[in-house]
């Protein structure tokens, strides 16, 4: 009896006849890797919340929809005779395994043998630098993230996360003092406070992204709760004043599940 073919198999297979010229979907031929690019970030995204909200039946799917993106991508490449899926898994695999010498050779571990094989990668790219090979199209709290760890590694850094709120309360008072200025100058430092601030969430051990995901999510509840409130008695929002929905929000904070 014929063995069924891998799913890996089945789903590369489905992406080659979707591409196809003649017979194939005409949406997904139209598409190109930089069309495509900006659904990986999207789908990465749905499986961290799904993650987030301990969703394990939704999980596969987000996963599988992020996994697509990888397949869509390698089946472009390939048509294109740069690269298919399987260079795409040899390389991330040959990459685990040059990074763990201490799990597949007799290399001792020590806390910085990551870093340093990935700063052996970067030289032989010809990356040079501490804060080389950080994407420029990472989103830029994620970003703002990976830069301050790299500088801290070769040193630039606050002794405490005192020194940190120090730095940000100076931006702070810099992005005041612009407030009733250029437009452009108001921009740039608002910015550097929004950098500081990622500097001190990685000096708390904090990651500057889930902490304003979880905030998000506070927000949309309380912001939801008060619809409702208001709804209950026949009104709306926006029919209220800012002392009105002030003191709304300050009730709703202090329900059950609204921290």
């Amino acid at each position: 009896m014929t063995q069924p073919a891998r799913q890996i198999d089945r789903l590369l297979d489905i992406m080659k006849r979707l591409r196809d010229p003649e017979n194939g979907c005409p949406w997904d031929v139209a598409q190109t890797p930089e069309t495509i690019a900006p659904f990986a970030i999207e789908e990465a995204y749905e499986v961290m919340d799904a993650i987030a909200r301990d969703d394990s039946d939704s999980l596969p799917d987000e996963l599988g929809d992020l996994l697509l993106q990888v397949v869509f991508q390698a089946q472009m490449a390939q048509e294109k005779g740069l690269f298919d899926f399987e260079a795409v898994a040899g390389k991330i695999a040959d990459k685990m395994v040059r990074r763990h010498p201490n799990i597949f050779s007799d290399v001792e571990h020590d806390e910085d043998l990551w870093e340093r094989t990935k700063e052996t990668e970067r030289h032989a790219k010809a990356e040079y630098g501490a804060l080389a090979g950080v994407a420029p199209h990472l989103p830029a709290l994620v970003r703002a993230a990976k830069l301050c760890r790299r500088a801290a590694r070769v040193g630039f850094d606050w002794d405490d996360p005192a020194g940190v709120l120090e730095k940000v309360q100076e931006e702070i008072g810099e992005l005041k003092a612009e407030l009733n200025g250029d437009r452009d100058r108001i921009e740039d430092e608002l910015g550097d406070v929004l950098f500081t601030m990622a500097s001190l969430a990685r000096k708390l051990g904090l990651d500057p992204e889930a902490a304003l995901r979880r905030s998000n999510r506070k927000f949309t509840r309380r912001f939801e709760a008060m619809e409702a409130s208001l709804a209950a008695e026949g009104k709306t929002m926006g029919e209220q004043d800012l002392e009105t929905l002030e003191a709304l929000w300050q009730t709703v904070k202090k329900q059950p599940g609204m921290r």
